[in-house]
């Protein structure tokens, strides 16, 4: 994946556009404390526009968590051309949500960021195809109409038929997925990139004609690359590496901020209806079905957590990594040529922050979680 293909992965990967709007009173790109009230500004840069993708944020806004721990919090929407991390880089924001694999090649670009919070533990990408085509793991992708988004949220579906033995180059015949899934319900394509939180949830707002009825999840295969074992790490907090070294204040803030934030997934997670409606209020235009699903979804990404939520846990963090640097898209690139640096991710600020969560009796485990069951509506009303 190359820089500039970063731009269109918000369209891909995260589905209806909203009208652009931001929440919170507040300006980025500093760590001072404001002069009203005392509280240290902050922009958190989304990768996408407002969606239950982010509930944990907007409840850590909602609930007053930020403030809790001194912070004003801006949440700043991305649009098609927005490319988080060179947001962050050029300090018009304090920290950024975006995938790993996309930031790895920003990295070795000489954009000097860390992850310091892996929120989504879990991949959501999936491939999906209808029960008669008898698609049910990656080896049986060959030969089929294979669609891909591109724009880097293909390396999980290359690494899996490459794993598979299939040569990408011709054993597939790859269609370029529009940002819908249109071509999917055509038949154009046979096996379709779907987010578990969006695109699948839109085949099932769909009636299918020949019920007259939604499609349901029977009607359907899935083939899931945490089981396959090419799962690569999704939404991250990222900060400046430079600020990070340089100003103490900043990495006070991060770990305030990080805090504040796990508290807003916990809520999410404890509260997915609340957490829906919050996002909502913000501002979301998906239905209100859909965002329950979305919700819904989204958690079961972060919970239960392996090792505390946020903390980059290493196994998967290498795999993300050696994924990155071995796998080819259809143009025979890899994501990155070295190993990234070892400022790539840093557990420090994550640790303090689950120190001073679990001292306070907060449930960063949540190891008895339970998703819920969610009723989709046609449409996603």
């Amino acid at each position: 994946m190359k820089h500039s293909n970063q731009r269109l992965l918000a369209v891909g990967a995260f589905g209806v556009a909203a009208a652009l709007a931001l929440v919170g009173c507040s300006s980025g790109g500093s760590a001072e404390p404001s002069e009203s009230g005392g509280l240290t500004p902050v922009t958190l840069q989304l990768q996408w526009v407002s969606q239950a993708q982010f509930a944990g944020y907007y409840a850590a806004l909602a609930e007053g968590y930020y403030k809790d721990e001194g912070l004003d919090v801006t949440i700043q929407e991305a649009g098609t051309d927005t490319v988080p991390i060179d947001v962050l880089a050029a300090g018009d924001a304090d920290f950024a949500i975006s995938w790993v694999p996309k930031v790895l090649g920003s990295i070795e670009q000489g954009t000097n960021v860390t992850d310091i919070a892996q929120i989504f533990e879990r991949s959501a990408t999936t491939q999906i195809s209808f029960k008669d085509e008898g698609i049910t793991k990656p080896e049986d992708l060959k030969g089929k109409k294979v669609g891909s988004w591109g724009y880097g949220n293909e390396w999980e579906l290359f690494a899996g038929m490459q794993k598979a033995g299939i040569d990408t180059s011709n054993g597939i015949t790859l269609v370029q997925q529009a940002f819908d899934m249109n071509g999917f319900l055509a038949g154009d394509i046979d096996a379709a990139q779907a987010m578990t939180y969006n695109e699948y949830a839109q085949v099932l707002e769909t009636v299918n004609p020949a019920t007259g009825e939604l499609y349901q999840p029977d009607d359907l295969n899935v083939i899931n690359w945490n089981d396959v074992g090419t799962a690569m790490l999704q939404d991250a907090i990222w900060a400046d590496a430079d600020r990070l070294e340089s100003d103490s204040a900043y990495a006070d803030t991060a770990v305030k901020f990080i805090k504040a934030s796990i508290k807003g997934w916990v809520y999410a997670r404890d509260n997915p209806e609340k957490a829906a409606q919050i996002v909502t209020d913000a501002g979301s235009t998906l239905g209100t079905s859909h965002q329950l699903w979305m919700t819904n979804e989204v958690n079961k990404l972060i919970w239960p957590s392996t090792s505390g939520v946020g903390t980059i846990n290493k196994d998967q963090w290498d795999q993300t990594v050696d994924i990155a640097l071995k796998t080819k898209n259809d143009t025979g690139s890899t994501i990155i040529t070295t190993d990234p640096p070892k400022t790539a991710y840093s557990n420090t600020y994550v640790e303090k922050a689950l120190k001073e969560l679990k001292d306070e009796g907060v449930d960063v485990m949540g190891e008895s979680f339970t998703p819920m069951t969610v009723t989709l509506n046609e449409g996603g009303n």
